[in-house]
């Protein structure tokens, strides 16, 4: 081992201890507690032996949690807010099963709006007045169901809708909505300021109830310009954070600072400004993006020293496939697959999106595995030689498990207690396996193909063209069923993200055990994992 793996190693140690006391640091100051309400598993969050200065109730996304939506709970929290969030039926630790049907009564968003009413009332029987003036603030999917929930009967203060996208918003419902919208939600921005100028619309209309200056919705109303009043719950806003998309708007500062602003003034603080901007001086914010990325990052370069631990197999064997031959077994099982599985019927396994993954990476792998036994016979490709491959069983196994569980290690220490629920309910537990046998065909060949060729055991440029074109083959799938697969589009980046954490693990143990499927095998584990505890649960 070189002296710079041994640097790459301390380097990544001091990373996470130093990540990791500041996250904890963060908590300083605030009154914490983990607990449920009936079968809810909610937090509590306010500032320690402060005053409340109003309740509010947060709502996360779909395959969020209420852990993914702790930067607002303790910015909001050591602001003086009492602040509830919890995790949605389905959804985090939540033991129970969404109903798999959507709408009508006992679908899906009906048995959600009933959960939020009864978080709300738990939530002012916290503070101990069944009468207490709220505000919700919701991300994503939770828009949606908080738009619904007020024309149903709900009552807040104020809102605030994170990536806002609901059918079911108005000219004055809900009340008094700031709009967070990410700069790179080119979408949603739109659909942001074409909600603001419905307002606007209606305020510029005469008693007649004709429009004084008839134009398209939404134009004319700038970015962060509030129209409206607070005083008649007419007040709307929307604001768009520079360069963070649909997850990061919810660690962007600016986002942040902006909804406190905005509750300020809808709970009449002193502080507060008039039409609840964002103030000159940033509020004390919670600062959690850059020391969870320190933490991650730390994880992956510790991975570099412990790599030598793992055992030799192989002396760099692979597919060995020149690039053109390399393109085409990459891009044609990409466009094969989603135009044979979205035809398959759903609803196989009882988690949303998930089952269609399972499909998806199932037959990615097995078409891969086919088109690669077709060149092999033309003499394009090597295959595996099964007789070599006995002797490698225990060995090879030992370096998957040990490459899976560093993978999850550095996933489970900076998401479970920080940004994501990482540990998988009983219910969430037994489909890992499920989930491993579906996504190891793929890991397996995508391993073997982009490797061979050069000493190092791989093709420059191999994993990311093999990895863009998994991403394409998802989107073809979106485009053929929108519907259903929309949300896919949402997991994208992080399927990046994971895909670029598995390549830099995969390169470093292929260099060290110098066959490709240790990486493969654990890698297959960790996603299998992490898809487990994330899409939500449904049931019949």
């Amino acid at each position: 081992m070189r002296w710079w793996d041994w640097l790459m190693g301390i380097a990544g140690l001091a990373a996470v201890l130093t990540g990791l006391w500041a996250l904890e640091n963060g908590r300083a100051g605030l009154a914490i507690e983990e607990t449920r309400l009936g079968d809810t598993p909610a937090s509590i969050v306010r500032a320690a032996g402060g005053e409340t200065a109003g309740i509010v109730v947060i709502a996360h996304g779909f395959a969020g949690s209420r852990k993914l939506m702790e930067p607002f709970a303790f910015t909001l929290g050591r602001a003086g807010y009492l602040v509830v969030s919890f995790d949605f039926i389905g959804h985090g630790e939540h033991p129970t099963q969404l109903p798999a049907r959507i709408e009508g009564e006992g679908g899906a968003a009906a048995v959600l709006i009933d959960q939020l009413g009864e978080v709300v009332t738990a939530a002012r029987g916290i503070a101990g007045d069944p009468g207490a003036p709220y505000a919700l603030l919701g991300h994503s999917m939770a828009t949606d169901l908080l738009a619904r929930a007020v024309a149903e009967g709900l009552t807040p203060q104020a809102t605030v809708a994170v990536s806002l996208f609901s059918p079911e918003v108005t000219a004055t419902n809900p009340p008094n909505m700031l709009i967070v919208t990410g700069g790179w939600e080119d979408g949603l921005t739109d659909e942001a300021l074409r909600v603001v100028g419905l307002t606007k619309d209606y305020l510029d209309r005469d008693p007649a109830g004709e429009a004084v200056t008839p134009s398209p919705v939404g134009v004319g109303v700038g970015v962060g310009e509030t129209v409206g009043r607070f005083e008649d719950a007419t007040a709307r806003r929307a604001i768009f954070p520079d360069g963070v998309e649909h997850i990061g708007v919810l660690y962007d500062p600016v986002s942040l600072q902006a909804a406190r602003a905005w509750l300020d003034r809808a709970f009449d603080r002193p502080q507060a400004l008039a039409d609840g901007g964002i103030p000159a001086e940033p509020a004390s914010v919670e600062v959690r993006g850059p020391l969870l990325a320190a933490v991650f990052f730390g994880m992956i370069a510790l991975a570099r020293p412990l790599s030598f631990a793992l055992p030799r197999l192989g002396n760099g064997v692979g597919a060995a496939a020149g690039w053109w031959r390399l393109a085409l077994l990459a891009v044609v099982p990409g466009v094969l697959t989603p135009l044979i599985v979205t035809q398959l019927p759903s609803g196989l396994m009882p988690i949303i999106l998930g089952d269609y993954l399972a499909k998806h990476f199932l037959a990615y792998g097995l078409i891969t595995w086919m088109a690669l036994w077709w060149a092999a016979g033309r003499g394009w490709v090597a295959l595996p030689d099964r007789a070599a491959l006995a002797p490698l069983a225990r060995p090879a196994l030992i370096a998957a498990l040990a490459v899976g569980l560093w993978t999850l290690a550095a996933f489970t220490v900076a998401l479970e207690r920080y940004a994501f629920s990482f540990v998988p309910t009983p219910g969430r537990a037994v489909l890992i396996p499920i989930f491993v046998v579906a996504f190891l065909p793929w890991f397996l060949a995508d391993e073997w193909l982009t490797r061979g060729g050069t000493a190092t055991g791989a093709r420059a440029g191999a994993y990311a063209l093999t990895k863009v074109m998994f991403v394409i083959s998802l989107g073809i799938a979106v485009a053929i069923d929108p519907p259903r697969l929309f949300f896919l589009l949402i997991i994208a980046p992080v399927m990046l993200v994971f895909f670029a954490v598995y390549g830099v693990l995969s390169h470093w143990a292929m260099q060290r055990t110098g066959h490709p499927w240790a990486a493969g095998a654990g890698i297959a584990v960790a996603l299998a994992w992490s898809v487990a505890v994330s899409f939500p649960l449904f049931g019949a």
